[in-house]
């Protein structure tokens, strides 16, 4: 059996950290938009349709989740009245989200209590030291791709 390389043990670290981060950002996320009905997988497909017009799939690609799960909270989201299916000019089924207005005034209100949140968290540490390490996970994305 190969034995980890000290790249190996430092990946590893930083992956079991990534996990932990993924964990309390979701937790963090879904009281950021929990006073508007809200939680973070909805918040992040509504964060992805404000960008325009998207199918199911677009969406699940730019999040990096399934067609599936982006589905039954896309569907969750139509039944509340933020987003709606229209025709997609480029495919027959696949029909594209369009936000509503009710979706806009719920995104908005998450988003000013997020910019709010964020510079408590952001202003806690370096600047620089956190856009290299936005870099250096970047990258690792790129290299899994």
């Amino acid at each position: 059996m190969d034995e980890p390389t000290t790249a190996a043990d430092a990946f590893g670290e930083i992956i079991l950290e990534v996990f932990r981060l993924n964990g309390r950002l979701i937790d963090a996320g879904d009281s950021i938009a929990a006073p508007v009905g809200q939680t973070s997988a909805r918040w992040q497909v509504l964060g992805v349709v404000a960008g325009g017009p998207a199918s199911v799939a677009q969406v699940a690609r730019t999040m990096g989740l399934t067609r599936q799960a982006v589905q039954r909270t896309a569907d969750l989201l139509a039944a509340d009245g933020l987003v709606r299916y229209a025709d997609n000019p480029h495919h027959r089924r696949a029909k594209l989200m369009t936000m509503t207005p009710k979706g806009q005034q719920a995104l908005d209100y998450i988003g000013r209590r997020q910019a709010r949140w964020a510079n408590r968290i952001g202003g806690q540490h370096d600047p620089e030291q956190m856009r290299t390490a936005a870099l250096v996970l970047r990258r690792l994305r790129e290299s899994l791709e």
